[in-house]
């Protein structure tokens, strides 16, 4: 099927030629500020639109890729082939009870700004990690002592036939950087947290500390992936990578963060075929070093140029 032709067929389930997007540079959508291009990107605004979707990707044997934020991915230079579900406009935050209802597209920080408002601790966590709710779950996002599972009771998701399921906590399998979304690559739609009811004052000042933390640490002046590795037992990524004397190691325009060496930085119009080369340098030396696999924690996809 010509790209055109995909375009027409879909806009009969979009009726948003806006939300249709042939050819568009994923760049514009990720924190690294790299990656080629969709065939096609699509905005949903309903479940009932992401399960057309992907029933029609079935029918006309095209894959489909999921994107959030983009703050924890690495597009390749290539860009996607088939269908981009986008989800930045299912992005309904909503209180029930001493709950908080999120779509897939909003922000985990403007989730966890909302249990503020609603004077519910429990997401204090979150108030600095830069992805969406979507991708909180998919991969049990966490930081400072915190994780997605503790306050996830349960969650909406699509298999990959468009039906939509209900996942209890059990059912979500929450493990360290995964979860039973990312095991049987569901997409992620929604997500409920349980919190407790808390003070202002008290949820205030603990995320007013956690954001003095990651300003102060984190490489924030720069675009990055976050953090590139998972945590090897028994060590830190980031120690392991300064104790090798990799902080500014440099491939064409990405760098080894000078500020936090569990982060590569785009200094200088890098690509995502440098941050996938410098990547695979520093895993080299630190097993060379320390004898330590490290593994990725960002998620890299897509087709090299």
């Amino acid at each position: 099927m010509k790209k055109s032709d995909r375009y027409k067929r879909l806009t009969d389930i979009i009726d948003d030629p806006d939300r249709v997007r042939c050819d568009e540079l994923l760049s514009h959508y990720t924190f690294t500020k790299t990656g080629g291009k969709a065939d096609v990107l699509i905005l949903p605004k309903t479940y009932e639109e992401v399960s057309a979707i992907v029933r029609f990707a079935g029918v006309n044997q095209l894959p489909v890729t999921v994107l959030g934020n983009g703050s924890n991915l690495i597009i390749r230079d290539g860009g996607i082939r088939g269908i981009v579900i986008h989800t930045m406009k299912l992005n309904a935050i909503r209180l029930q009870g001493s709950s908080i209802i999120a779509q897939c597209g909003a922000a985990i920080i403007d989730v966890s700004r909302f249990a503020l408002r609603c004077h519910l601790t429990g997401l204090e966590f979150a108030c600095g990690i830069p992805g969406s709710t979507g991708g909180a779950l998919y991969m049990n996002a966490g930081a400072y002592g915190g994780e997605t599972a503790d306050v996830l009771s349960h969650a909406v998701v699509a298999d990959r036939s468009g039906r939509l399921i209900e996942l209890s906590r059990d059912q979500l399998e929450m493990g360290y950087r995964q979860s039973a979304i990312s095991k049987h690559d569901y997409i992620a739609l929604e997500g409920t947290f349980t919190l407790e009811k808390g003070e202002e004052e008290k949820i205030r000042e603990q995320m007013d500390h956690l954001t003095h933390l990651r300003e102060s640490k984190q490489p924030l002046e720069y675009p990055s992936c976050g953090s590139v590795f998972k945590r090897p037992p028994g060590h830190y990524a980031g120690k392991l990578i300064q104790d090798s004397g990799l902080q500014g190691t440099r491939i064409g325009g990405v760098e080894v963060s000078q500020k936090h060496a569990g982060f590569m930085v785009n200094v200088d119009h890098g690509t995502a075929t440098d941050y996938i080369k410098l990547i695979h340098y520093v895993q080299k030396t630190v097993k060379e070093k320390s004898g330590v696999d490290l593994q990725t924690e960002v998620r890299i996809i897509g087709e090299d140029k």
